[in-house]
């Protein structure tokens, strides 16, 4: 497959930016040095947890993970392969030993949301490498393009995120804090340190909104921010005290001060409003949940079905999404089986609710890719449920991850490795989705200029 057949972009400027000591009639501090946007939004999935493309891309199921490990009188029967992941990709599902649907034993398969994949829709990098085999770096690497090997828990990334690069060289009319949103679904490990970086020239004010809807609307959340109660200081220190304690230890990862993001008076009112509704809504029942997420949902479809409600709310330019449930692989293989199922469920109902939104519709680009794959050697942790041998992520099989992208301008049914681009000779990587996003939101110039990114990381359009 030629270049040109994947995308060709007309407009290309130099790729020097120009200081200028005016704001720019478009808001913009500098001009720009990128290209004409392909799409006018992008969500970013990021399919984390650890995820082994053997199970994903590779459709082997059982065959590949435990009938080689299994006694010699239960390998026919676990010697079982096929597709568990109906709306991102092309493939007959399993015919036996189903085991991560839903119901009693997981017997019964979610059905597909979208009546055809993404992988059909756009195109699918089977052979992507991550820069990481660690969860935190990989984050760390799919929002910031680099990598440090020093760089580790509870520490911001080091050089910009692409919310701080959209935001500083898109300018606040085109890019303003509520334009930018990272949905996390949890405030451990270091997540919530992710919507901006240390980077002396960029930094929380050019970060995003960060919001993991679990916390805010769990049942603490419910109880001390639903009705932004004010309490009286003489006779309510203990409710004082009890919201004081809540929000300590809900944002002990961020740090002693709370960002200051940039969110304008108006902004802040939005926001304020939007979480006012969304307490309401979580009481009624009403928010975009994933169609089966009552029967079989985790915390990856919920956080989808509040990333849905924010995109309603705000038609953000950005909007990154982490789903983690697939975590449980180190000591619950069949739970990991069945989160994959799940988060296959909801960027399906993300999908088909974009495409439903009168403003986001033809005018989005989804990418989804994992953080980090798992070893090909399984561990000696065998879960309760079927006594499947766990995964950990440490070897070189580790680094074998996916990508999969659809919207304007990507091309349908198309796989992209290297016998399909025998005129390639580099490598697709985890870090060429910050300058990817960069690219479909017109500002790849400014971001491959600022030098920051890990060698050899570039768009993915231009590697195709």
């Amino acid at each position: 497959m030629k270049r040109r057949d994947f995308i060709k972009k007309a407009g290309l400027a130099a790729a020097g930016s120009f200081a200028l000591p005016y704001i720019l009639p478009s808001g913009r501090l500098f001009a720009s040095s990128g290209t004409t946007p392909l799409a006018n939004h992008v969500v970013l999935v990021m399919f984390a947890g650890g995820v082994r493309n053997q199970e994903t891309i590779g459709q082997s199921y059982l065959q590949g993970s435990q009938m080689i490990y299994a006694p010699s009188q239960a390998q026919a029967e676990l010697n079982v392969s096929g597709n568990i992941m109906p709306n991102m990709l092309v493939g007959n599902a399993p015919s036996s030993k189903i085991l991560y649907g839903k119901g009693t034993g997981g017997q019964i398969p979610i059905l597909p949301v979208l009546s055809n994949t993404l992988q059909q829709q756009g195109s699918l990098f089977t052979e992507m490498k991550s820069s990481s085999a660690g969860h935190y770096g990989g984050l760390n690497v799919l929002l910031q393009g680099n990598t440090f090997s020093s760089q580790g828990l509870k520490q911001r990334p080091v050089n910009p995120t692409i919310f701080e690069y959209l935001r500083r060289h898109g300018g606040p009319v085109d890019f303003p804090a509520s334009k930018l949103w990272f949905v996390g679904n949890t405030i451990g490990n270091s997540v919530p340190l992710l919507n901006y970086s240390l980077h002396p020239q960029y930094g929380s004010q050019y970060g995003a909104n960060f919001f993991a809807p679990l916390i805010t609307f769990g049942p603490k959340g419910d109880a001390y921010l639903r009705d932004a109660k004010i309490y009286h200081p003489q006779d309510q220190l203990g409710p004082m005290y009890e919201m004081k304690y809540f929000l300590d230890n809900s944002f002990e990862n961020i740090g002693n001060n709370l960002p200051n993001i940039g969110n304008t008076e108006a902004e802040k009112y939005q926001i304020k409003q939007f979480m006012k509704t969304m307490f309401n809504k979580t009481s009624a029942g009403t928010i975009s949940f994933p169609p089966d997420h009552a029967a079989a949902g985790n915390g990856d479809t919920a956080t989808v079905g509040y990333a849905c409600e924010v995109m309603k709310e705000f038609k953000p330019k950005l909007t990154v999404v982490n789903l983690s449930a697939v975590d449980s692989c180190h000591g619950n293989f069949t739970g990991y089986l069945k989160s994959i199922h799940r988060a296959d469920h909801a960027v399906g109902h993300l999908w088909n609710y974009i495409q439903n939104d009168p403003v986001m519709a033809n005018n989005t680009t989804i990418i989804a890719v994992p953080e980090c794959g798992r070893d090909l050697q399984p561990n000696l942790i065998k879960d309760s449920q079927n006594n499947f041998f766990g995964y950990d992520h440490s070897d070189a099989n580790t680094l074998d991850v996916f990508c999969l992208m659809a919207g304007p301008s990507v091309p349908s049914n198309i796989t992209v490795n290297a016998a399909n681009n025998p005129n390639f000779s580099g490598q697709w990587v985890t870090a060429d989705i910050p300058p990817t996003i960069a690219d479909i939101l017109g500002l790849k110039g400014d971001v491959m200029g600022a030098n920051l990114l890990m060698s050899g990381a570039g768009s993915l359009f231009d590697k195709s």
